[in-house]
């Protein structure tokens, strides 16, 4: 599940730093280590400069794992994109911030398509502009990189705005707090003091042992 009980950090390979020729055996390696989510960065070489996966990509990955699908659309236009990834298997569908004009229109129309909404905020933009989608969004994405590539080192900063977004939330269960970018055994635990529910890490978990990676993560994140 998503979303449930007690909060608990997930953890959410991202498969940008997988071998592109072998991302279905990098999705069950990670599933056999114990990922909770398997995060997808879709690029369109227009919001940022890489170009990676498109919806038969990740069709293809639905087939290969049973892992919840958490699709990272960083692409100019996303609403029209919406509805061909969601009917290739993702649970979670994020949009940027800085990409979508009418963001509550199609935060609903995810939603109306049983599929998570998230909202991706860059580094420059701060959580206090989703004041009025705040309720609807499902999935708050702070990025702790410039999105684009994978590898970069963390923002600091990033820290503060997790806090801010988990002191804005309170009580409530959504939205879940995730973090992409610079995610490794030393931010791990910051970041889960600081409030965030999902960790997105690639370079660190595909540049070494997925399954001794993954494990360090959990340990890092575990009272």
């Amino acid at each position: 599940m998503l979303v449930a009980g007690p909060r608990v950090v997930q953890l959410a390979p991202s498969l940008l730093s997988a071998d592109a020729g072998q991302l279905a055996e990098a999705a069950r390696t990670v599933e056999a280590a114990g990922a909770d989510l398997l995060h997808i960065d879709v690029m369109d070489g227009h919001f940022v400069p890489n170009i990676t996966f498109g919806p038969h990509v990740v069709a293809a990955l639905r087939r290969a794992t049973r892992l919840p699908l958490d699709v990272h659309l960083m692409v100019q236009e996303p609403a029209p994109l919406v509805d061909a990834f969601i009917d290739a298997g993702a649970d979670v569908v994020t949009v940027h911030w800085e990409a979508v004009t009418h963001l509550e229109r199609l935060v609903a129309h995810i939603k109306a398509r049983d599929c998570l909404a998230g909202i991706a905020l860059n580094p420059a933009t701060p959580v206090t502009l989703l004041v009025d989608v705040w309720d609807e969004c499902d999935w708050l994405l702070i990025m702790s990189v410039n999105p684009g590539f994978g590898g970069q080192p963390f923002w600091p900063r990033a820290l503060h705005k997790v806090q801010r977004a988990h002191d804005w939330r309170g009580e409530q269960a959504r939205p879940r707090i995730a973090v992409d970018g610079g995610v490794d055994e030393t931010t791990a635990p910051q970041l889960a003091a600081a409030g965030a529910d999902v960790l997105v890490a690639g370079s660190y978990v595909f540049d070494g042992d997925p399954a001794v990676r993954l494990r360090n993560l959990r340990q890092a994140v575990t009272p």
